[in-house]
């Protein structure tokens, strides 16, 4: 039978992809639908029709799943935030799990994986410790801010997201008032005017240090002074800047930053490990998991004290740090510059002598320290963006032989590429632990320890 696009199917949800959305099945006919549960029995309308498969909106839910919960959010479904609030958690973590063990089984070509127990979060709410609201307006010319509607650039209205703290919508009942007071305008993308485009919040859940910063679409916000002042009456205030981004383009972040009140960044701490935080600094944006990812990645390292290890792609230092406790030197790789600033500015702010730092591409400086100056680890460390590690940086590895290899990886799917590459011959896949990292959300950490295969 062939479907077409409008069609409406009763489909039974068998499956879950790998972005959340639910799998049926009519006639052979796959069908993705986003919202819906396994276990769910609904009504859905086909939007996209290809041969074999297609994609539907959820329009009724005839028979809810077993696994499915009221979303804690009321604007959980039009929000692009978070897929699987209707999910319960339990069976969300068993989703992550599932995620990761396929790629590494289909990609990988790994079998029979004894994968440690997904490690979860008690309260999987009010966790992340940095939000980035676009600013516009609604239909009626009301200014507005929030999240983008999945896929789209559409802000839907919200002041209170349930994973973000607290404390983020008295700021943005602040910033927006006063810019109604001032009638400072909000940018608008189509027409490339107007002055504020994003409201950037940061807070330290050890600190309690929060920062503002106002993305501009130019150098001064009006009556600057008075909006310090307001911001300033919320008693974690810490740090307020206005990043400046003129360029008409996607990207929320400009290269220009200007201090308007307090200190240029907030502390925070991973276990022992202090870190100072900038507007452009990357940290992990659930405090509380990351702990528990980095005191996972630290166990795998199996260090005594005696190690040379290099970690690449260490952005600010963070796992750099964690690992110097317990190695006899570290080296971190880094390609933006400010990054290494803060890596070395917090190797200092803790004391640890330890460690050194390079700024540049790890699949450029690893291979020049290797081949010109000769450098070994017997640890190495990767925690690349989600496009994995470069096939250069990959050889390099094989190349130097380190006893161990520690992979932490935010894409499963790539991190079973590279797992193949290492894996193909001198090293063999020795332990595998996942980590919620965000919850309602559909992305998981996972670490990985390799071995130097025993000669037979």
């Amino acid at each position: 039978m062939e479907f077409r696009k409008n069609d409406i199917l009763t489909l039974d949800i068998e499956d879950c992809g790998v972005d959340g959305e639910g799998i049926g099945k009519a006639d052979g006919f796959t069908v993705f639908v986003k919202d819906a549960v396994i276990g769910d029995r609904i009504k859905a309308k086909i939007i996209k029709a290809k041969k074999n498969y297609g994609y539907g909106r959820l329009m009724e839910v005839i028979t809810p799943s077993p696994y499915r919960v009221k979303p804690a959010c009321s604007i959980a479904r039009q929000c692009g935030g978070c897929q699987l609030q209707a999910l319960s958690y339990e069976q969300q973590l068993k989703f992550k799990e599932k995620k990761v063990r396929g790629h590494l089984e289909r990609i990988g070509g790994f079998q029979n994986l004894d994968m440690e127990t997904i490690m979860g979060m008690e309260d999987p709410y009010h966790y992340r410790n940095k939000a980035q609201f676009p600013v516009g307006k609604n239909k009626d010319g009301k200014i507005i801010t929030g999240f983008y509607a999945g896929r789209t650039h559409s802000i839907i209205d919200n002041r209170e997201c349930i994973l973000g703290v607290k404390q983020n919508k008295e700021v943005l009942d602040r910033v927006i008032g006063h810019m109604e007071k001032y009638h400072v305008q909000p940018y608008d993308e189509a027409t490339g005017k107007g002055l504020v485009r994003h409201i950037m919040i940061r807070y330290g859940f050890h600190t309690d240090e929060m920062m503002v910063c106002l993305i501009l679409n130019g150098d001064k916000i009006p009556a600057e002074k008075a909006l310090v002042e307001s911001l300033c009456e919320i008693p974690e205030m810490t740090s307020i800047t206005i990043n400046v981004n003129k360029k008409r383009n996607n990207v929320i972040l400009g290269d220009q930053l200007r201090l308007l009140w307090g200190q240029s960044y907030i502390t925070d701490s991973i276990g022992d490990i202090s870190y100072q935080i900038s507007p452009l600094s990357f940290f992990q944006v659930n405090p509380i998991q990351t702990e528990k990812l980095y005191g996972k990645a630290l166990e795998y390292a199996g260090l005594t004290g005696n190690e040379t290890v290099w970690d690449l792609y260490c952005g600010i230092g963070t796992i750099s740090l964690f690992l110097a406790q317990k190695a006899k030197f570290v080296r971190g790789v880094e390609i933006v510059p400010q990054a290494i600033d803060n890596a070395r500015e917090n190797a200092k702010l803790n004391g640890i002598e330890n460690v050194e730092f390079f700024v540049g591409k790890a699949e450029e400086v690893l291979p020049r320290e290797y081949e010109k100056n000769g450098v070994y680890a017997d640890v190495i460390v990767v925690d690349p963006p989600r496009k994995g590690c470069d096939e250069v940086l990959l050889n390099t590895i094989l190349k130097m032989k380190p006893e161990r290899v520690v992979y932490v990886s935010c894409d499963s799917a790539t991190l079973a590429r590279d797992l193949k590459v290492l894996c193909a011959e001198d090293y063999e896949l020795v332990r595998v632990s996942t980590t919620d990292m965000f919850p309602q959300g559909v992305h998981v950490e996972t670490v990985c320890l390799l071995s130097k295969k025993c000669p037979v």
